[in-house]
């Protein structure tokens, strides 16, 4: 086995304020106000932290204990939730889907017939849409579930709750960001 040598340090260290400020924005689109029940949980207490560009959701107690494991061979920890762009915008992974729709302000929900469009990376159209949280904002961080209510990704509402009523079916409804296909196609190779 070979072991590869970088020059770059991955060592894990806690987000900058500006990186906090950034992720909260983006976790508020599709969470609002409960970041907090993000943070504060029940069961222990989590936070959020940085490796490479990647930022994880860590139990407290997990990261007490990756601090036994020497810098060099922790590539990750926790909850991979996202990643910051070269230009410092944050981009929520899949990774990240099971927390997301614990708290999720605004869900939509696909028809049978429009999964499979969905999990293949398209926009959900009109035609395709079972139902929708009342009052969702346009351009609002929606959820996307299966009748079954099973989250299957998340995306950005094109058309509030009110413009879906009167768009035609061909119309787009949620434009796609991210969904359980992925896992799929390979791009949690973008993920390492």
């Amino acid at each position: 086995v070979q072991q590869c040598s970088t020059a770059v340090s991955l060592t894990m260290r806690p987000l900058t304020e500006e990186e906090t400020k950034t992720l909260f924005i983006k976790l508020s689109e599709y969470i609002g106000k409960s970041i907090e029940k993000l943070i504060n949980r029940s069961d222990e207490r989590h936070c959020f932290r940085m490796i490479k560009d990647r930022v994880y959701y860590i139990s407290e107690s997990l990261m007490k204990a990756s601090t036994s494991i020497r810098r060099d061979d922790l590539l990750h920890v926790g909850v991979c939730f996202g990643k910051f762009t070269k230009s410092g915008k944050f981009r929520l992974h899949i990774t990240s889907l099971e927390y997301l729709s614990d708290f999720a302000k605004y869900k939509v929900w696909v028809k049978p017939s429009s999964e499979m469009s969905w999990l293949y990376g398209n926009h959900i159209t009109k035609s395709g849409l079972a139902r929708m949280t009342e009052s969702t904002p346009q351009y609002a961080g929606v959820i996307v579930y299966n009748m079954a209510n099973i989250a299957m990704g998340f995306g950005v509402a094109a058309q509030s709750t009110e413009q879906c009523q009167q768009l035609d079916p061909s119309g787009n409804v949620v434009l796609h960001q991210s969904d359980i296909g992925e896992y799929l196609r390979g791009i949690e190779d973008d993920m390492v």
